[in-house]
């Protein structure tokens, strides 16, 4: 979330109607949208994805229900041969409808404790792990080569989709902002949610967090060559969307389709 109003254990799942079905325009291909927390990627992600018929990924709540399971099951973040263990063991599956997206971990809907500081403060040195970050990437792959065989794309985001997870992606964009700006937004999302609001807190969580996303040896936090910037800091979400369409556009990824059903 943004703040801004051996044989793979995961599984992937569309929940409820595709938003396609009813849409003037598709998305062909995958537009990549990378930045760190609190650029508006979450909100901005599924809006796009539901105006262009795409599902959608949210690859950072991959991180954090693996990091939920190592925190259930007592193993210390920095010990990486049981992070991995756990990573392995995880039962996850990932619900793709923009409308509606969802986190199981063993059959459990976490979308909410994800969100929580514990999992926060532990994400960082989980998904720094060479071998999780492996394991999770190749399922990546996996849903986003699944969701290609369906008209309507997909929009991904995370902090290495350009870079790592699909480097030839359609379209990459790289969101930023001021960490005062994004502090302030997750603030109000922490708010919004029930819980606790800190800003100089969540100040220093942004600014750790960039530190540690961006130094990790694995597939650090970094802009891919061929992306477009995009500062929001000044921003609102109408104007980060109607940017993104024009590039959408720009790239030739939007395909117009007759409405199918009323």
């Amino acid at each position: 979330m943004d703040g801004w109003s051996g044989e793979s254990p995961v599984r992937f799942g569309y929940f409820g109607e595709r938003t396609s079905d009813v849409a003037h325009a598709r998305l062909r291909g995958v537009v990549a949208l990378d930045g760190p927390s609190g650029t508006g990627k979450s909100t901005v992600s599924r809006r796009l994805a539901s105006a262009l018929g795409a599902t959608y990924l949210d690859t950072g709540a991959m991180y954090r229900a693996v990091t939920l399971a190592v925190l259930r099951a007592g193993v210390d973040p920095a010990d990486e041969a049981e992070v991995a263990r756990v990573a392995r063991e995880a039962q996850l599956t990932m619900g793709t409808d923009p409308e509606a997206p969802a986190v199981f971990l063993d059959g459990e809907d976490v979308g909410r404790e994800i969100r929580g500081p514990e999992v926060t403060g532990a994400v960082s040195a989980v998904s720094a792990v060479a071998a999780v970050r492996e394991q999770l990437v190749a399922q990546q792959r996996q849903l986003i080569e699944q969701a290609l065989l369906s008209p309507g794309g997909m929009v991904v985001e995370g902090r290495d989709i350009g870079t790592v997870v699909v480097p030839d992606a359609g379209l990459k964009v790289y969101l930023t902002a001021s960490a005062h700006a994004r502090a302030q937004r997750r603030t109000r999302q922490d708010i919004a949610e029930g819980r606790a609001g800190d800003l100089d807190r969540t100040h220093a969580d942004v600014q750790r967090r960039d530190a540690l996303d961006s130094s990790r040896p694995v597939a650090p936090l970094r802009k891919a060559a061929d992306a477009v910037e995009l500062d929001t800091t000044e921003l609102d979400v109408a104007q980060v969307l109607e940017r993104l369409h024009e590039l959408v556009d720009d790239r030739g990824l939007r395909v117009d389709v007759e409405r199918t059903r009323p």
